[in-house]
């Protein structure tokens, strides 16, 4: 797939041809169209296979077809990984950069010319391209917070019988795990307002369980995370890595805790 024919050359010349290879289908378009709006050529491709035959194509075509800039996901399935980069540099002079939405590992990273966190900017992919790094926002986890306020549930314990409470907890979990996908959507679009309505449903629903840690990462999602500015931009995405994290802490708390 792709937002342009892969044989065309906008007039836009000044501007690297893209090459951004996603098996997700949603971080692949989304991010497509993001820098399509802003003025960039972007070919797609689904996984590692289907990128080496686009190369192959445009080898055939003409070299001058070939991509300047090779964006790749740390993690699909198949032909992947440092074993891609090979492949990749073995049919194609671009700078290659990794893309992920989670820290890659670092023999990855040490192949590439660099690394963006999802969801991104055509603006923080610019300042990547010019040789500088956006700046990372810090993280708002605060160590000594508890994942799950102690008052609310002891009174679920004594209102029904631990496999029930697990059962709501495990609800919980299950519930951020898909309002985290619609949010990277949300964030990769600039949707300010649904980004908002998404915090405030966190933390609303994490506030009456008791997931004290997830509910006020969806307060400042709610009240922060304005995505007008690459500044913005950066913070919600720090909070939606810190809302990855508190997820995750949850689901291990609930394994620790009440084991099924």
């Amino acid at each position: 797939m792709h937002t342009r024919s892969m044989f065309e050359r906008t007039s836009q010349d000044a501007l690297p041809l893209v090459l951004l290879i996603d098996d997700d289908m949603v971080s692949r378009e989304v991010t497509a169209t993001v820098l399509t709006m802003n003025g960039y050529t972007v070919h797609t491709a689904e996984n590692g296979a289907a990128a080496l035959l686009l190369l192959s194509a445009a080898e055939d075509r003409s070299p001058a077809l070939q991509p300047d800039v090779i964006l790749m996901d740390s993690q699909m399935p198949g032909l992947n990984g440092t074993q891609l980069i090979g492949e990749l540099r073995a049919r194609s002079q671009a700078r290659i950069y990794v893309v992920s939405g989670s820290n890659p590992p670092l023999e990855l990273t040490a192949a590439a010319e660099g690394f963006l966190l999802k969801p991104f900017s055509a603006e923080a992919f610019r300042k990547l391209l010019d040789g500088g790094k956006p700046e990372a926002a810090v993280s708002r986890l605060d160590p000594n917070e508890p994942v799950v306020n102690a008052e609310i549930l002891a009174q679920f314990r004594k209102l029904m019988p631990e496999p029930a409470v697990r059962q709501v907890y495990q609800a919980v979990v299950t519930d951020l795990g898909k309002r985290i996908d619609v949010l990277a959507d949300a964030m990769a679009r600039g949707d300010v307002a649904e980004v908002r309505r998404i915090g405030h449903a966190i933390k609303g629903g994490c506030g009456m369980a008791g997931a004290a840690e997830a509910a006020r990462l969806g307060a400042l999602l709610e009240s922060e995370a304005s995505l007008s500015g690459d500044n913005q931009l950066d913070n919600g995405a720090a909070l939606l890595r810190d809302l990855r994290v508190a997820t995750r802490r949850l689901q291990n708390m609930l394994d620790a805790e009440m084991p099924v």
